[in-house]
């Protein structure tokens, strides 16, 4: 038989200051002109005098960094909810002061997600991230030990500031080190996400009664934190070998494509889904006969189910060049729950919790879209960015006006009701960002 050299899987490129990978396959879609997008691995300019990263190393530091971000970007968020009555009494929390606290996950990812990218290109990339990461430390630990109502919120606004600037970047993040895996990597970190939400609802109570005090329950998540923290710092030292990529895209850029708004008003409709699950289900239960346990154990179903389907749903995506399909099939679980819970919310409790699960199983979805609707980091920063963050404020809607219809009605059919009409505008813009389209194909031309 004739001699075949092997095929090599990657073909290295070597260009002044520039080393780059060219991946044999791609399960992102190709960028401008049906190029194959390239995976900067070092940078090196005039006056470096930093060795050259290893590529394996720097990819497996890279993915554990992942993991341990993704796991500690929730708890600041939702660990207060399932003690908050706690919290109230041991510091004197008044109802505008509790409400306040309870809205202020929304309004950071507002406003710290709109500035993360420019973080970003200020700092570098993962400076930015181990930056947001000491805010996540400092801010949880802080706020387990404060004895005053002002500085605990101060401290978990520090948190929250530190989660959702975290949170916008590491669609980039993935985008710039494996732009060939963008679905696998997204798996791995939309999993380890929601590991970390279902164990800040099922573990912040048990830790607090080993500790004899809520603070213990919300201490123990800046300690995971604190650990989350090493890799990055050795991950931050790299930035000064990475390009500075001088094209930048502005938030207002991104407001004038179509796709940037179809993008933030589906963030925005699914995670107000989400929000008003997480923020009301469990009182939903509870007056439809559940005890507070068990209804706490519904919801942590509702949180569970998506583990198992963060690790599937990124990659089937990935591989998708149109995802409206798996978009619609996905939301429509929501009403197949919400219309069990109109049935009977006690009876059919545990089918209409794993519907819904996997009705909020299109973040995953959304998270992955973000990598692939822009062909470069800066594009994929820019998008996050304009994406969660006005997606966050129309989120801030839901729980509002969820608590409002229930206080003014006296039962949940209509604020049910209110959930279900709002799934027909979710699938119409899913619909929309489901179909292949990129930032940069629809910025304008500039001057």
């Amino acid at each position: 038989m004739p001699h075949t050299e092997p095929r090599p899987a990657l073909v290295v490129v070597d260009v002044p200051h520039h080393v780059a990978i060219l991946p044999e396959r791609s399960d992102t879609p190709p960028g401008p002109a049906g190029r194959t997008p390239i995976r900067d691995v070092t940078v090196r300019g005039a006056g470096c005098e930093d060795p050259p990263v290893s590529t394996a190393r720097r990819s497996i530091l890279v993915l554990v960094g992942l993991v341990l971000l993704s796991f500690n970007l929730r708890p600041s968020a939702v660990s207060v909810g399932p003690v908050l009555e706690e919290v109230r009494n041991g510091l004197g929390l008044s109802g505008p002061e509790a409400g306040l606290l309870t809205s202020l996950p929304v309004l950071a990812f507002a406003v710290f997600g709109a500035l993360a990218p420019t973080f970003a290109r200020i700092a570098g990339l993962h400076r930015a991230v181990t930056g947001s990461l000491v805010a996540v430390v400092m801010g949880l630990a802080g706020r387990a030990a404060a004895r005053d109502d002002l500085l605990f919120l101060a401290l978990s606004a520090l948190a929250l500031a530190g989660m959702a600037t975290a949170n916008v970047l590491i669609p980039s993040l993935v985008k710039l080190h494996f732009p060939d895996r963008i679905g696998r990597a997204t798996a791995l970190y939309t999993t380890a996400l929601a590991v970390g939400l279902t164990s800040a609802f099922l573990l912040t109570v048990p830790v607090s009664h080993l500790a004899d005090s809520w603070r213990g329950g919300l201490g123990i998540w800046a300690l995971t934190a604190l650990l989350a923290v090493v890799p990055w710092v050795a991950l931050a030292a790299h930035d000064r070998n990475l390009d500075r990529d001088r094209r930048t895209i502005s938030f207002a850029a991104v407001a004038r494509t179509r796709i940037g708004w179809a993008m933030a008003v589906m963030f925005g409709l699914q995670s107000l889904q989400a929000y008003s699950i997480f923020g009301w289900f469990a009182q939903l239960w509870r007056d439809n006969g559940y005890s507070a346990g068990h209804a706490g154990l519904l919801v942590g179903i509702v949180a569970g189910v998506s583990i198992p389907l963060s690790v599937w749903l990124p990659t089937v995506t990935a591989r998708r060049e149109n995802q409206v399909g798996l978009i619609l099939a996905v939301v429509a679980c929501y009403v197949v729950g919400y219309v069990l819970l109109l049935v009977d919310a006690h009876a059919l409790a545990v089918p209409a919790a794993l519907f819904v699960g996997v009705g909020c199983c299109v973040f995953p979805v959304v998270l992955t879209l973000i990598g692939l609707r822009a062909h470069t980091p800066d594009g994929t920063a820019a998008l996050s960015g304009f994406t969660q963050s006005l997606g966050y404020l129309l989120a801030a809607l839901g729980p509002f006006l969820m608590g409002t219809l229930y206080d003014a009605t006296g039962h949940w059919v209509v604020p049910l009701w209110l959930l279900l009409a709002l799934v027909v505008p979710l699938m119409a813009v899913g619909a929309y960002a489901g179909r292949p389209a990129y930032l940069e194909d629809q910025l304008r031309p500039a001057g």
